[in-house]
């Protein structure tokens, strides 16, 4: 099936939750390799190993857990995140819903958009994250989100 011209099923209404932000970063691996990891490699750069269900098709829905252990004597916290995929553009666009629980969207369907534009360096990234609950949700999202990006820049770009 060709998930590029499937359309999704229901998009989320985001218009009581204006709270939304804009990260962009030039990264060193290309588009096809981005493109994957948002599809189907998430736990080679984001999630915890095994924890990951994705079939990176449009109207499909994923889960996977993040787990973060702030030192050896704190027992480590799991991040459950669920989705599903809006629409996808082979090695340019991904577009899902976003979920994760009260440390994260505090249970709302948020939608984060990645746009991949090929550059000199690797890939222009552009991701959009809307539809947080409130200004706390979308502050906390937004400091995360380079870091983020930084790290699968760091964990991708010699997989192409």
């Amino acid at each position: 099936m060709d998930s590029t011209m499937t359309e999704p099923i229901a998009i989320p209404d985001l218009s009581l939750r204006p709270y939304q932000l804009t990260v962009e970063r030039e990264m060193e691996t290309p588009p096809a390799v981005l493109y994957k990891a948002w599809t189907r490699w998430f736990d080679r750069w984001f999630a915890e190993p095994g924890t990951v269900m994705m079939m990176g098709e449009v109207n499909t829905v994923f889960y996977f857990e993040t787990v973060y252990r702030p030192d050896t004597k704190h027992e480590a916290q799991r991040y459950p995140h669920y989705g599903r995929f809006l629409r996808l553009e082979h090695d340019r666009l991904v577009e899902l819903t976003w979920v994760t629980g009260s440390g994260g969207t505090k249970g709302a369907e948020t939608v984060v958009t990645v746009t991949l534009l090929p550059s000199a360096v690797g890939t222009k990234l552009r991701l959009t994250h809307a539809g947080f609950p409130d200004e706390a949700s979308k502050n906390q999202h937004e400091q995360a989100w380079p870091m983020v990006l930084e790290q699968l820049d760091n964990r991708m770009k010699n997989m192409g």
